[in-house]
């Protein structure tokens, strides 16, 4: 009896190993990336948890005349989140337009937008220094962001589709048509 136990702890062993290992595989090399959340804690494994969601990625900043979209962000994170969809936000100074505080940049997101989609700590977005995720991204689609706001939209496959200027606002017909087409049909996602 204790051989068959053996047996079967060193099969269950070899079958969750070679389960890690399967899916470390199947991470995009776009989602392989950590970042903490704006208001600190673990760093965010985006393979752990964005893999097989529709991403739209923004940089954003709390002092900018596009910050008013934050509230067409949460909208659209709201419409669609239920169909595998999710909006990430990345405050950046890349712009001179972002507090250095964290709890500044967080007041304005959470409180005076009511943001409730995943944003992060501070990061660059733009050049050289440009966190690895965004250099990906500008890799993906042949452009850096020109400015605040700009939007990057990630198939379920996490493959970058397209990228977004900053005056395309998250309630634009444009954008909206381009995450519907990557999202499974609403009647599927009822039935689970």
């Amino acid at each position: 009896m204790i051989r068959v136990t053996g047996i079967a702890l060193a099969l269950s062993l070899a079958l969750s190993l070679f389960g890690s290992l399967a899916m470390a595989a199947e991470c995009p090399a776009l989602l392989d990336f950590s970042l903490p959340p704006l208001r600190g804690g673990d760093p965010v494994n985006f393979c752990e948890t964005y893999r097989g969601k529709v991403v739209l990625a923004v940089n954003t900043a709390s002092r900018c005349g596009y910050t008013p979209q934050f509230k067409g962000l949460e909208t659209l994170y709201q419409k669609y989140k239920d169909r595998g969809f999710v909006v990430l936000g990345f405050p950046s100074d890349d712009f001179k337009q972002e507090y250095s505080e964290a709890e500044k940049t967080a007041q304005v997101c959470y409180l005076n937008y009511g943001v409730t989609f995943p944003m992060f700590t501070k990061t660059q977005v733009t050049g050289d220094g440009a966190n690895p995720f965004f250099k990906r991204l500008a890799a993906g689609t042949g452009t850096e962001p020109a400015w605040n706001f700009y939007k990057y939209l990630i198939d379920n496959r996490g493959l970058v589709r397209e990228a977004y200027a900053s005056k395309v606002a998250p309630e634009s017909t444009e954008l909206q048509r381009a995450i519907e087409a990557l999202l499974p049909p609403e009647s599927t996602s009822a039935a689970h």
